[in-house]
């Protein structure tokens, strides 16, 4: 049974799994939107949640806690100068998953994970519209034509 056991595997190990998420929170700092399948980002949103809830923080406590989790220097500076003061009057939420279609190669679901109070916007693949097939001249009736000669 898995009664209380939260956390998503994604089929790897624990290190793995760490580094894997360490390194999406960092592209989702850096680029404000990423483009995942779905159970990854549903696994990246709570990490990057409470890396917010530090860099909301500010001290410098929460600044090494954050970089022993992200292991990159250059996101946790974005992280605390930019993300966090962003969502400084925000409680949670701080991010929003959206589905998109199943993707082409193995129809895996994927999704675009991004900040909530990000200045992007965000941009569904729109349906591609069909233009009325044109229909070709109707040519004269047979019978039109032979009573014309």
């Amino acid at each position: 049974m898995r009664h209380r056991k939260k956390t998503v595997k994604l089929g790897r190990t624990a290190s793995h799994r760490d580094a894997m998420l360490a390194n999406q929170v960092c592209s989702l700092i850096e680029h404000s939107r990423i483009k995942t399948t779905l159970a990854k980002a549903k696994a990246v949103r709570p990490v990057a949640e409470k890396l917010v809830t530090l860099g909301k923080r500010g001290d410098l406590h929460a600044r090494r806690l954050a970089a022993g989790k992200l292991g990159q220097k250059e996101a946790v500076k974005k992280l605390f100068a930019e993300v966090a003061p962003r969502a400084a009057d925000r409680k949670g939420g701080y991010t929003r998953i959206i589905k998109l279609g199943p993707r082409q190669s193995d129809s895996a679901p994927m999704a675009f994970i991004e900040w909530v109070d990000s200045a992007v916007v965000a941009e569904q693949p729109e349906a591609v519209e069909k233009k009325p097939a044109k229909k070709a001249p109707k040519k004269a009736a047979p019978e039109a034509a032979a009573k014309s000669s």
